[in-house]
């Protein structure tokens, strides 16, 4: 509010800020008066951390403020940098208690504390504009004005001048109700710059002053130590409680906040506890702060780079981390890794638009690097050094940290479940095959190292890993029945394999001697003398609801050398299958919420709708069918594999799918009556789902990931020889294939220009296409009898193409059809009046990863 002047004062030959009352303010007598009362009450308040107001006059009708001049920045302009230094925060936040301390034993409460009103300076924070807040309204404005009166635009800092004063990012609920305000407000408004410092988001946020009053009303920000790992949990509980929606739930005065901050500060401990190490590092090193206590949080702070020379705290140290911003972690596309020096975890998230990527975000600045060139990444691995990722894609690849674009190792998009030992040999497992292979990290020649054994009943070797020898590693050997699975240890000197452990999840070792595995979503530790290679005692439960994926045989979580552990919980997010009219109107919901995953396939008869489900428990994936007059579905695949991108033949007696129960993602069909088998069409060394089928029955077309050319288009006959031959095989990546009604054209997307658009050529081919979309697309569907195409214009919106084929093609200029806010599949029916769209059941917060500093303290060997 107002101007603000460097001005000299004369007489007493200082520097002084000079601050001007608006004209507005100015003209009101009641104003005027106030603004002079008050700015006597601040001027008896003397603290070296709030702005000394020297004097206050009027000169030719203008009110004015003299105060201290300061040097520096405004919190506010500090924050656009990012969050703070943790030293930074606590040192802040007690000058700042100090100083809120001071002014509410004198009377005053701020009323408008936020970070444009803190000023930071070389002898530390200053806080500016008391008591103006509360007393000064617009012209005009009655007190009596009411919530109703507010704007629905989004403002740079939604402030509005009335009864409602201050800046709502930081009012408390009694302020937004119109209820009196006292000290305990300002300590809300304090809780939110505490937070603010510590994460460098706000606590509460909206697109609107109606949302952001819904959302400080009614909801509680993820704690600091979500946003900002290894924050203690001691400021957790500081920053929480004064966040409370009941004064009565707040810390009561900011004398008594101070005291807690200060207390955060000197590594305060908690319930018998002893007090944490804190390791003093150079001043240009960040001190990271950890969460301590396995079943309560227990203050502790600990440097992570210290870790390793620092004595070991005596109780596992806890913080949760959140998914880069615009991100989501995907566990299923692997575990989080953390290096062997436990300073870096390396894991996969998808963006917004559903691509999955490889980050590595360093646990002592936490910042997460994302890393280009890994798109559709899974599985990524460590070098026993540090110095590389591994990870799976187009090929088997290698990124060298900090920078620098990946390497090919091999040829092979199908790797998995890889572990690389100090002789630079990788073990991996071969998505299709049956066996542990080996190879160099530097590439060469692929070698098998296991044989199955066919009397045990074994059908494949999964998630081989070194054990500290270099020489021996585990295995999971699935075998049918279930029940005789077992984790064995080979070797790479010799042929044969001893059975250490009764089961049918992977297990990895974890120093200093423990198995690590999941089961029923549940972390459990047992220990192993990886020497005699035999356990020696009980399992112990070191994590709850931790992700396990049983297509992969994939269990999110991972140990460093040095005892940091992390993993991800379990994803059990509900999507729902919703009904859209062409002008955006929801019109109804399909079935059950569920795990759906992908494209929803609408029935030749719009009767049935065939979708990928995942089972909350297993996360295995089976094929659904559900009725669409009546709501109901059932179950159409029963196998524990992968079963997946169903669909419908022409007269929909049948459904075609891909599974990986047999190999990489083979192709089968089944009779959608009576209880029909499964028949295997098409098995390879290569990835393959299936698209769809021409009109006629007769072609099949399906993708195929190849390591030399990427996603291809290819046609399988259904008939006769079932020869497939490619439709589209070229060094860009191509998918999304749908038949017009007629059978004599195909649509599809392609990246051939730079980015993802939609194409349409003749079927058979004849050399020509064309592109229809113009600012990305993906997801093409013919309607009205291949008169429109309807696609996908990235995020979200839905576009609308008028076809013409005769005499010649032609497409008009795409048109807005609606929006679909966070699809993750959809199907419009054959006339196109209506869409079905796979979409979250309801928004929530990001699953966060755990992280366990010193997972091992108390657990007996």
């Amino acid at each position: 509010m107002g101007e603000v002047y460097r001005a000299k004062d004369t007489r007493l030959d200082r520097t002084v800020a000079v601050k001007v009352l608006p004209a507005h303010l100015s003209s009101s007598v009641e104003s005027r008066q106030r603004f002079e009362r008050e700015a006597k009450t601040i001027s008896q308040l003397s603290h070296p951390h709030i702005c000394a107001l020297y004097d206050v006059g009027n000169q030719d009708g203008v009110e004015f403020l003299v105060m201290e001049y300061l040097e520096g920045e405004t919190l506010s302009d500090r924050l656009l940098k990012g969050p703070l230094e943790f030293e930074q925060v606590l040192r802040y936040g007690i000058e700042m208690a100090d100083a809120l301390d001071k002014a509410h034993r004198q009377g005053i409460v701020h009323r408008d504390l936020k970070p444009g009103n803190v000023m930071i300076t070389k002898s530390g924070v200053k806080l500016l504009d008391f008591g103006l807040a509360k007393v000064i309204a617009p012209a005009g404005r009655s007190s009596g004005a009411s919530l109703t009166a507010l704007p629905t635009q989004a403002g740079s800092n939604l402030t509005q001048e009335g009864t409602i004063l201050g800046t709502f990012q930081y009012m408390a609920p009694e302020q937004l109700e119109g209820r009196e305000a006292d000290a305990r407000t300002d300590i809300f408004a304090f809780g939110a710059v505490l937070y603010e410092m510590a994460t460098g988001q706000k606590a509460f946020s909206g697109k609107s002053q109606a949302s952001l009053i819904s959302s400080i009303m009614g909801t509680q920000p993820p704690a600091v130590s979500a946003v900002a790992p290894m924050t203690p949990p001691a400021f957790d509980r500081v920053v929480k409680t004064c966040l409370a929606k009941d004064p009565d739930d707040r810390w009561q005065t900011a004398h008594d906040v101070m005291l807690e901050l200060k207390w955060v500060a000197e590594g305060g401990s908690a319930a018998g506890l002893p007090a944490p190490v804190v390791a003093r590092r150079k001043s240009r090193e960040r001190l990271a702060w950890g969460i301590a206590g396995v079943l309560a949080l227990v203050a502790a702070a600990a440097t992570i780079g210290y870790v390793q020379r620092a004595p070991k705290p005596s109780v596992p140290v806890r913080a949760s981390i959140l998914p880069p911003p615009g991100t989501l972690f995907d566990p299923i596309d692997g575990p989080p890794v953390v290096s062997p020096d436990g300073r870096k975890v390396a894991f996969n998230a998808k963006d917004a638009d559903g691509i999955g990527w490889l980050f590595v975000r360093s646990l002592d600045s936490g910042e997460a690097q994302k890393l280009e060139g890994t798109r559709e990444s899974y599985d990524p691995f460590w070098s026993p050094d540090g110095r590389f990722i591994g990870f799976g894609g187009t090929g088997l690849m290698k990124f060298e940290i900090p920078g620098g674009p990946p390497q090919k190792i091999a040829d092979m998009a199908d790797g998995r479940g890889c572990s690389w030992n100090r002789d630079n040999v990788i073990l991996f497992e071969k998505t299709g095959a049956s066996s542990i292979f080996r190879i160099s990290a530097s590439g060469g020649p692929i070698e098998q190292v296991t044989t199955l054994d066919k009397s045990r009943g074994e059908v494949g070797h999964w998630r081989p890993q070194f054990l500290p020898d270099g020489r021996h590693f585990l295995y999971l050997a699935r075998a049918e029945p279930s029940q005789n699975s077992g984790i064995y240890v080979g070797s790479l000197d010799s042929k044969g394999a001893k059975r250490v452990a009764d089961l049918d999840v992977p297990a990895y070792f974890a120093k200093p001697g423990y198995l690590l595995f999941v089961r029923e979503n549940v972390l459990v530790a047992q220990p192993f003398d990886a020497k005699a290679f035999r356990t020696t005692g009980e399992p112990v439960v070191v994590g709850r609801d931790v992700q396990y994926v049983a297509t992969w045989g994939s269990a999110a979580f991972w140990a460093s050398d040095n005892g940091v552990l992390a993993y991800e919980g379990a994803s059990h997010a509900a999507k729902q299958l919703v009904w859209f009219d062409r002008s955006g109107r929801r019109i109804s919901t399909l079935g059950p919420d569920g795990e759906y995953d992908g494209d929803p396939r609408i029935s030749p008869d719009g009767s049935s709708v065939a979708v990928k489900r995942l089972d909350p428990t297993t996360r295995s994936a089976d094929l659904w069918i559900i009725d669409n007059s009546r709501g109901i579905g059932s179950r159409f695949t029963f196998d524990p594999a992968r079963e997946s991108d169903p669909v419908w033949s022409p007269d929909g007696k049948r459904i075609f799918f891909s599974s990986n129960k047999a190999g990489i993602g083979d192709l089968y069909q089944k009779e959608t009556t009576g209880g029909g088998s499964e028949t295997q069409l098409l098995k390879s060394d290569l990835w393959k789902d299936p698209i769809d089928v021409s009109p006629d029955g007769r072609w099949l077309v399906y993708r195929q990931r190849d390591p030399k050319t990427g996603s291809d288009l290819w046609l399988l006959p259904l008939t006769g020889d079932r020869k497939p031959t490619p439709l589209l095989a070229t060094p860009f990546e191509e998918d999304d294939a749908r038949f017009s009604p007629d059978g004599r054209w195909i649509a599809y997307r392609s990246n051939e220009t730079g980015k993802e658009e939609v194409f349409v050529q003749p079927f058979p081919a004849t050399g020509q296409k064309f592109q229809v979309s113009t600012s990305s697309g993906r997801s093409p569907r013919w309607t009205s009898g291949g008169r429109e195409l309807v696609y996908l214009e990235l995020p979200d919106k839905r576009k609308l193409v008028q076809i013409q084929t005769a005499p010649s093609f032609q497409s008009s200029a795409p048109t807005d059809l609606l929006l679909t806010p966070h699809p993750q599949g959809s199907d419009v029916t054959r006339d196109g009046q209506r869409l079905l769209i796979n979409m979250p059941a309801a928004e929530g917060a990001p699953n966060p990863m755990t992280l366990v500093l010193n997972w091992t303290s108390g657990l007996r060997k």
